[in-house]
C-alpha cells in the first residue's frame, strides 16, 4: 500500500469530518456512529451537444468491442461534490465502495464497481458540467467530452504503454510545463494561445489526456484543471446523465432504437451486444450499423438467387431508413447517417457500390 492510499483510507474512515457533518441533519448524524457518508452529487444542467465528423470514424468507434471495464468509463461529469481541505480527498477506498448502499440509492453490480475501481474516475467539481458524448472504451481506451454552456473539455483514456509515444509526439508542439490534476502529475502543452492539452502520467495501467475542445485562455483552463477531482466509484457512476446508455439500460434503449426499424429475416436483436458506456448517437450507431449490414447482405443474397420478393423487401427496408427516428436523431449530431443513407439508396437502386463509399458491413475498409 502506498503512502497516498494509506492517507486516503485514514481520511475516508473518519466519520466526523466537519465537511460531512455539515451536510447532514440530526437523524443522519446519529447514523454516523455506525456508517460513513458517501459523496452526494447535486444539480446538472444540459449543455449543447457537439457535432461529429466523418461517418467512417463514427462507425469504427461505435462498433469497436468495448470490454467490461468500459461499463463505467463513460462519462462522469459532474456537478458539485463534498469538498475537504485536502486535495485528492474525494476518492474513497475500495473497502468503502464495497459496503452496503443506503436505502433509495442506486445499486451497482459488483462487476461494475470493480471496473470503476480499475479505471480513472475523474469529474469536474464545478456546477453545470455534464457529459455530452462518449465513445470507444475498448480495453482502457475511450474518449469523453463534457461541456458547460459554450465550453467543452475532452478527456481521452489510453493504455499506459502509449504514454511515451504520445509524450514524445507532443514535444514537437511546445515545451512541456509540469502540472498536477488532483495530485496526479502531468505535463501541459500549448498548441496556440487558445488551445491546450495536459497529458497525465501513467497510473493504474492507464494514461489520460485532457484537452480543450473549445477556445480557452490559459487562466480559464487552469481553473478547470484545478476543479478536476478523482472520486470514488459510486460518486463517479452517479454522475452519468440519464441519456448515457449504461449496461443496465441496454435492453430498453435497444428496443427504443429499433421500434420503427424493419428487421432482416432471422435477425435477432438480442445478438447486438452493445457493451460499455455510450452516448445516444454512438449507441444508435452500434445498433443500426449491423441492421443495415444485414439488409445489404439479404439484398445481395436475394439478387444472386433470383428471389424477387425478398429483393423488393430488402430494397424497401433500406429506403425506409430515411424515416427511422433513431437514424434521424444521429443525423442531427453528425454525418454518419448521411453515409448510411447513401449506401442504402445505392443498394436499393441496384447500383454498384463504390469502393470508397462508407459501408456498415466493412467500417474499416
Amino acid at each position: 500500500m502506498t503512502d497516498e492510499q494509506l492517507d486516503r483510507r485514514v481520511r475516508d474512515a473518519d466519520p466526523y469530518r466537519p465537511e460531512v457533518v455539515a451536510h447532514l441533519d440530526g437523524a443522519a448524524q446519529d447514523l454516523l456512529e455506525e456508517i460513513m457518508s458517501t459523496p452526494i452529487l447535486e444539480s446538472v444542467t444540459e449543455p449543447p451537444g457537439r457535432r461529429r465528423s466523418r461517418p467512417r470514424r463514427r462507425l469504427m468507434g461505435g462498433l469497436a468491442s468495448a470490454g467490461v471495464a468500459a461499463a463505467v468509463l463513460g462519462v462522469v461529469f459532474g456537478t458539485s461534490v463534498l469538498k475537504t481541505d485536502q486535495p485528492g480527498s474525494h476518492e474513497a477506498s475500495p473497502e468503502t465502495n464495497a459496503t452496503a448502499e443506503a436505502p433509495g440509492t442506486t445499486t451497482y453490480s459488483a462487476m461494475v464497481l470493480k471496473a470503476a475501481e480499475e479505471n480513472p474516475r475523474l469529474l469536474i467539481d464545478q456546477p453545470g458540467w455534464k457529459a455530452t458524448s462518449a465513445d470507444g472504451f475498448a480495453e482502457r481506451t475511450g474518449s469523453i467530452t463534457y461541456s458547460n454552456g459554450g465550453r467543452s473539455i475532452r478527456m481521452s483514456w489510453y493504455k499506459a504503454s502509449e504514454y511515451d509515444g504520445r509524450y514524445k509526439d507532443r514535444l514537437e508542439t511546445s515545451k512541456p510545463e509540469s502540472v498536477q490534476v488532483d495530485r496526479w502529475p502531468g505535463h501541459l502543452f500549448r498548441y496556440n494561445d487558445r488551445e491546450f492539452e495536459v497529458i497525465l502520467e501513467p497510473r493504474d495501467g492507464s494514461m489520460v489526456e485532457v484537452r480543450t475542445a473549445t477556445a480557452y485562455t490559459r487562466a480559464d483552463f487552469d481553473r478547470v484543471l484545478a476543479s478536476v477531482v478523482r472520486v470514488d466509484a459510486r460518486t463517479w457512476l452517479a454522475a452519468l446523465p440519464a441519456e448515457i446508455v449504461t449496461p443496465e439500460r441496454v435492453d430498453d434503449r435497444r428496443a427504443a432504437v429499433l421500434a420503427d426499424v424493419p428487421l432482416p429475416p432471422g435477425f435477432d436483436p438480442a445478438t447486438l451486444n452493445v457493451e460499455g458506456v455510450n452516448d445516444s448517437d454512438q449507441f444508435g450507431i452500434q445498433v443500426l450499423g449491423p441492421v443495415g449490414c444485414a439488409w445489404i447482405t439479404e439484398w445481395t443474397r436475394a439478387k444472386k438467387s433470383g428471389d424477387d420478393a425478398a429483393l423488393r423487401r430488402a430494397a424497401d427496408a433500406l429506403r425506409s431508413s430515411h424515416n427511422w427516428k433513431a437514424l434521424q436523431q444521429i443525423d442531427k449530431g453528425g454525418y454518419w447517417a448521411d453515409g448510411f443513407w447513401e449506401i442504402a439508396d445505392t443498394v436499393a437502386a441496384g447500383k454498384p457500390i463504390h469502393p470508397k463509399m462508407f459501408n456498415p458491413c466493412n467500417p474499416e475498409g
